[in-house]
């Protein structure tokens, strides 16, 4: 199964394999669980605005913008409001951007499934750029353990033109009930049995993530998702040696290679 990304809405792309039913999958967040916080979009966001990056007018564009979402609560606020990105060349990504830190105990983790054979999908409401980073970045080391990945990715997809974003998301930010339903999609057309599919998160947002599979499991819970896995008898992992992966030129090329079929 090749990866790819399916945003909720869109039609699925017409190279995009059907299987046989039955399929297992793992299923990961990123921020918080396979990667220590701060998260990415955060940590990008930082790096931008100390080199910059972000035009003045943008932070007017966010404000008014927070302003229309407000009445559908802050949680949408802060994963559907793009507009600090508005006409930022998506090249910066690669530029500003340090080195990416995952939880050893997480990438073991996606080892010990991809030796079971089971699809990996990374699930998070991080930008999708920033997610295919990570995704890459992880092939790399998988790759130096003798194990061959492609991950599937699902992530808040922003529009561009012309090489910049347009602060505009494509579908929906895949954050809270998104999730599970990014996962559904997914599910139906690789023919994923969910009943047999694993799910590792670290938010009780992502409990519609963890509820839509039969193997749920917590990842450094807060007080509320602890208590949750504790009643549906889930388990509890507390992941916390970091391990940084390929610095930011090494992800750039080797990004460019898993996109295009060799290096521009």
């Amino acid at each position: 199964m090749s990866a790819d990304y399916i945003p909720r809405d869109a039609a699925i792309p017409p190279n995009l394999p059907v299987e046989s039913g039955g399929g297992v999958a793992a299923i990961f967040d990123l921020d918080g669980t396979l990667l220590p916080e701060p998260s990415l979009e955060r940590r990008f966001f930082s790096q931008l605005r100390r080199n910059g990056a972000i035009p003045l007018v943008n932070y007017l564009h966010w404000s008014m913008h927070t302003l229309r979402l407000l009445p559908h609560g802050l949680l949408t606020v802060r994963h559907a409001n793009k507009r600090y990105l508005t006409n930022v060349s998506t090249a910066l990504i690669f530029r500003h951007l340090e080195c990416i830190c995952f939880f050893e105990e997480g990438v073991s983790r996606i080892a010990w499934h991809a030796r079971q054979r089971h699809e990996i999908v990374l699930m998070s409401g991080t930008l999708e750029p920033l997610a295919r980073l990570a995704a890459t970045a992880l092939e790399c080391e998988l790759e130096a353990r003798g194990i061959r990945i492609q991950p599937w990715i699902c992530a808040t997809h922003l529009a561009e033109k012309h090489g910049r974003w347009t602060g505009q998301l494509m579908g929906e930010a895949i954050s809270g009930p998104a999730k599970a339903r990014a996962l559904q999609n997914l599910a139906r057309h690789a023919r994923l049995e969910l009943r047999e599919c694993h799910a590792y998160a670290n938010s009780l947002l992502d409990r519609h993530l963890l509820c839509a599979v039969g193997h749920a499991h917590a990842v450094n819970p807060g007080k509320s998702l602890a208590a949750l896995a504790n009643e549906k008898n889930w388990p509890i992992w507390h992941w916390h040696l970091e391990k940084s992966l390929a610095p930011p030129e090494n992800i750039r090329f080797a990004s460019e290679i898993h996109q295009t079929g060799g290096p521009a």
